[in-house]
């Protein structure tokens, strides 16, 4: 036998809240995982927690997803007749929104290359060190699995000499 129908209004007890927000941000993640398995789709879903916490799901790269979803709303626009005034300050916000992705683009890429890492707290040089320890095992997999297709391309001439 199912429940009733839940009527839509803030729950007023903090833990009843909490624990509601977690129930119902699991099964929505679900929902959005299954939704990209089933039907192919790409999905991308963020949710903000009060405390501002962030927890999301893509089922490819949230940023690709997230700059389709730019495209598409900025050419709705343009269908729908935007003053050349107005396009003209979404270009604007569009390429200061790109410069500042370079900026943290630069930064990153100074970090990794050990730059630049004064104003980095502990946090922050912690997932440094991560994003360096999987680009190291990522580095270390292919050259091992280079140096095995070598040893197999030399071990397949050896033995075709020795035929």
């Amino acid at each position: 036998m199912g429940r009733g129908r839940v009527q839509l209004r803030r729950i007023e007890n903090k833990i009843n809240r909490q624990v509601t927000f977690s129930k119902r941000r699991n099964g929505l993640l679900k929902k959005a995982y299954e939704l990209s398995v089933l039907c192919d789709a790409e999905v991308a879903l963020i949710i903000f927690s009060t405390r501002g916490k962030l927890y999301e799901f893509a089922s490819s790269s949230m940023n690709k997803t997230l700059e389709r979803y730019e495209k598409c709303s900025y050419a709705m626009q343009d269908t729908t007749g935007v003053s050349d005034r107005e396009a003209q300050q979404n270009w604007h916000q569009e390429v200061t929104k790109l410069k500042g992705k370079v900026e943290l683009l630069q930064r990153s890429q100074r970090h990794l290359l050990g730059e630049d890492l004064g104003p980095l707290n502990v946090k922050e040089l912690q997932h440094l060190e991560r994003q360096l320890e999987v680009a190291l095992t990522h580095l270390r997999t292919r050259k091992t699995q280079v140096m095995l297709e070598q040893i197999e391309d030399l071990r397949q001439r050896l033995s075709a000499c020795g035929s």
